[in-house]
């Protein structure tokens, strides 16, 4: 049976890296965006057919079922990442409550209702992966990312709850901390927002979206079927 694997938010820096690696490790990898159907299908033409396009609003639950529907019919759904965010960063005394409430809907309630539909089939199959893509921010927080930083944070409490309730139901729940990637999401921070980011890590440089994607690799594989709860990160060094 073909093992299917959604990437949401595939089409950006992390996720396309996610989704070349995952293909690579024999996946049919599907490339959720939200509003580039072109950067998903070149996405998913460098994954040497291995990949295709799906579009996903992660903040709408019958666009979640669809997507999850499309996985079910094109195999078995193994994995999920929940990797579609955004990141709209003011002082909280600037940052009013519709801006709040978007980056929580798309990061956190978007991964609740993505994880919700993935995990029937997972445990009619008694096995899965879900890994959520959070941030050194939740850990440490940063100045101007307030909403970004509790929406991140969210997700780890959520994914350590999940684990719990399907770990013996063969599924894991994991989350991946980056630091500071260049991306197009982290263009649109402000300078001295991207130079603090940058300067927490030891290693001095930025987080390659390869690096990432390679963490994802491992919790997507059978070798960490013992691996849940847990938060990784690749942050070269910024949450010591």
């Amino acid at each position: 049976m073909t093992r299917v694997a959604l990437v949401t938010g595939g089409s950006g820096g992390i996720g396309a890296a996610t989704c070349r690696a995952l293909a690579s490790d024999g996946f049919h990898v599907l490339v959720g965006y939200g509003g580039s159907a072109g950067k998903a299908d070149e996405v998913a033409s460098g994954c040497d057919g291995a990949a295709e396009p799906v579009q996903v609003d992660v903040t709408d639950e019958d666009s979640v079922a669809a997507a999850v529907g499309h996985a079910t019919e094109a195999g078995t759904l193994a994995v999920v990442v929940n990797n579609a965010g955004v990141a709209d960063d003011d002082l909280l005394i600037r940052l009013d409550p519709e801006r709040f409430d978007r980056t929580v809907q798309v990061n956190l309630r978007g991964a609740y209702l993505v994880s919700r539909a993935a995990v029937r089939p997972m445990l009619r199959a008694r096995h899965g992966r879900i890994i959520s893509v959070a941030s050194v921010v939740a850990l440490r927080g940063n100045v101007g990312q307030t909403a970004y930083a509790a929406s991140k944070a969210g997700l780890i409490g959520f994914t350590k709850s999940l684990a719990r309730e399907v770990a013996r139901k063969g599924i894991t729940a994991n989350v991946v901390a980056p630091g500071f990637v260049a991306t197009a999401m982290t263009d649109q921070l402000p300078d001295a927002a991207r130079e603090s980011l940058i300067d927490l890590a030891p290693t001095g440089r930025p987080v390659e979206a390869d690096e990432v994607a390679a963490a994802i690799r491992y919790l997507a594989s059978d070798a960490a079927g013992s691996v849940t709860g847990s938060v990784l990160p690749v942050d070269g060094g910024a949450g010591i």
